[in-house]
């Protein structure tokens, strides 16, 4: 249903006072739509001892070890929940389609363990596996021809409509059968509507709109189509990751520097919590969101939230967001990939010259078998054939061995009476202490090495950051 400005102001001004869900239930329609930038701010202290005085704050009776539990919310990434409902275990209820009772009977049952995130208010399935679910086999249609339900997905078209030019780019994830891209098109034929869907059932309408059976990927197709929208309705609540998917989507935009909004849809739970209904909290969908945890989800992904609403007598809530980029992300991005590409190269050069060092006849001592020395033993390829002496300056590491390659790992003491023509040490930042270590304990050696930046240096004569003042004098 829609609604003038009178009712949105009415809206807000109820909301603020407290009254709204009573005064929704006397208008039997369709939720107030508040853009997000008049929505209520979180209550201020003063607000929330007027909303929630303490007196109506029952104590907390279960003990908290019965109830908290660490799960990462699919909404805000929050770690904490608290036990919300059991279930039990229920057979898949929308995509199993079972053609025989004998079938119907004979589904395995999964769990229901839902549990709800301290911070955002996310109710979610902490035991759901989205390989339980084959939405690759079975389409997940909605019935899209109640009356009721008609007039909102007309408000989403109208709504899609004003937030796009004459020629959009709109991309559908999850589109089912493509009735909201096809009443796109109808209304605007200039656009480009394509629907993402792994199932069959996406009908073109004669090539009204573009239909591929796949899943959606952001780093694939965002720079592919560069869409002035995306579509997500009904899908986010299935998902084991809803939040990791929008940000996907947030840093494509980024990296590709698209500017793109989104539009998500999923069923809202605020009225099942008021009331108590459990049947909304089955297998397929472990994601159940609330308002609250519907904004949070877009805050912490989008540039600019424009809108969230709830509709369709509050079962659905909605929100409209715009990304753009964002040059922190894209920053840290681009110095993951140059030190993924440096360190690529000097994998290649230090081997080299491990090889080199190999094949020089040299007695070789690497200082350090566990830890971080462990790590460039096995990174640059330092095997016990052609490496076998590895030394520690901890006695409690004597007598074990490298992990990964077998050698035994000596006390250092042992290149006093037998002594290694080279030193490699191989933990750089430990560097100064061991060359100081090495001079105390009068262990002899004709140079000492250490990597840095794809080469091996001598300690005293290369070039790098790690000699103390004492040895540079």
């Amino acid at each position: 249903m829609a609604h003038d400005a009178s009712d949105l102001q009415r809206g807000l001004a109820l909301h603020q006072a407290g009254q709204l869900h009573e005064a929704e239930r006397d208008r039997h329609a369709g939720s107030i739509a508040v853009p997000h930038s008049q929505m209520p701010l979180a209550p201020t202290a003063d607000q929330s001892e007027i909303r929630n005085p303490k007196s109506e704050i029952p104590p907390p009776s279960p003990a908290l070890h019965e109830l908290l539990c660490t799960a990462t919310c699919p909404a805000c990434g929050h770690h904490v929940a608290v036990q919300f409902y059991d279930g039990g275990t229920q057979p898949l209820a929308t995509v199993a389609w079972p053609k025989t009772a004998l079938e119907a009977c004979a589904m395995i049952r999964l769990p229901l363990r839902f549990v709800r995130c301290v911070d955002c208010g996310h109710v979610y399935n902490s035991q759901f596996n989205y390989g339980e679910v084959p939405y690759s086999e079975k389409p997940n249609l909605m019935f899209n021809r109640g009356a009721g339900w008609g007039d909102h997905l007309k408000s989403i078209r109208d709504l899609i409509l004003r937030h796009t030019g004459d020629h959009p780019v709109v991309v559908e994830v999850g589109c089912g059968e493509g009735h909201l891209l096809r009443a796109l098109a109808e209304a605007r034929p200039a656009g480009r509507y394509i629907g993402f869907d792994p199932s069959n059932a996406i009908n073109t309408g004669n090539g009204l709109i573009a239909g591929r059976r796949e899943y959606f990927e952001p780093a694939r197709h965002l720079a592919e189509l560069r869409p002035d929208l995306i579509i997500s309705r009904h899908v986010l609540e299935h998902l084991m990751n809803p939040l990791g998917f929008v940000q996907a989507i947030s840093f494509a935009a980024s990296w590709e520097n698209i500017a793109t909004r989104l539009l998500i849809e999923v069923p809202c739970i605020d009225n099942v919590i008021r009331i108590g209904r459990t049947v909304d909290f089955f297998y397929e969908h472990n994601s159940n969101f609330t308002t609250t945890s519907l904004e949070r989800l877009l805050a912490r992904c989008a540039s600019e939230v424009e809108l969230v609403a709830r509709s369709y007598n509050d079962e659905v809530v909605f929100g409209l967001a715009h990304f753009r980029r964002r040059d922190d992300q894209v920053q840290f991005a681009a110095e993951a990939v140059a030190f993924r590409d440096r360190a690529s190269n000097h994998r290649r050069t230090i081997c080299e010259a491990i090889d080199a060092l190999s094949q020089s006849g040299s007695r070789v001592a690497i200082w350090g078998g566990t830890g971080k020395a462990a790590a460039f033993i096995n990174q640059f390829g330092l095997d016990a054939e052609r490496f076998p002496l590895v030394v520690d300056s901890d006695t409690d590491k004597a007598g074990t061995h490298v992990p990964g390659t077998g050698q035994k790992i000596e006390y250092r003491d042992v290149l006093v009476t037998s002594p290694a023509d080279v030193i490699l040490v191989a933990t750089q930042w430990r560097a100064g202490d061991i060359v100081a270590e090495i001079e105390r304990c009068g262990i002899p050696c004709r140079s000492i090495l250490l990597e840095h930046e794809g080469r091996l240096v001598d300690y005293f004569t290369g070039d790098h950051p790690y000699r103390t003042a004492k040895h540079a004098a």
